[in-house]
């Protein structure tokens, strides 16, 4: 694996609740260590909202998309491996043996670990899509609207037999 020398995001497990300072630890190492042509982004995702209904009462509360886990674009070296788990927090990289394993472009898009452009879709106005992530994973729509700047597609599901627009980003859809 030593002789790779493409950029891959992989996954990091963390310690519980540390995800966020982590990430920080991580960029200071890069900062301080001179490693920004081999370490070039580290993300935690944020908080998405989703419905429970304990009690039979509905309500949205805001839950962590991956608890424990860090996301990191990186060039994959012994040495980037080393400097990355001698951090305080992290407690390995996700893959075989702990050695860790590239994510697929797939994974990529629908974790919405990088922004998708419209092209990279071949998607356009009048099309049927599948919604991929989010509350409406699994329903299929049609593009009403792309704003590009955005990254975001105006999709119209039918539900109750009735037409809903609801907006989603590039990474939450797929083409039909």
């Amino acid at each position: 694996m030593e002789g790779k020398k493409e950029v891959c995001w992989y996954i990091i497990h963390t310690s519980s609740q540390r995800e966020a300072v982590v990430r920080d630890n991580i960029l200071k190492m890069v900062e301080n260590n001179g490693l920004q042509d081999q370490i070039f982004d580290v993300k935690v995702l944020e908080e998405e909202e989703v419905v429970e209904t304990p009690s039979g009462k509905r309500k949205v509360v805001m839950k962590k998309k991956f608890p424990t886990y860090a996301f990191i674009k990186m060039i994959y070296s012994d040495h980037v491996y080393y400097k990355v788990t001698s951090i305080r927090g992290v407690t390995g990289f996700v893959g075989a043996g702990g050695r860790p394993e590239p994510l697929t472009q797939d994974e990529i898009r629908r974790m919405g670990l990088e922004k998708i452009k419209v092209e990279d879709l071949g998607i356009s106005e009048g099309e049927q899509v599948r919604i991929i992530a989010g509350a409406f994973e699994g329903y299929y729509g049609e593009v009403s609207k792309i704003d590009t700047d955005a990254g975001v597609a105006e999709v119209v599901l039918q539900m109750f037999g009735k037409p809903t627009p609801i907006k989603l980003e590039f990474n939450q859809i797929e083409r039909a």
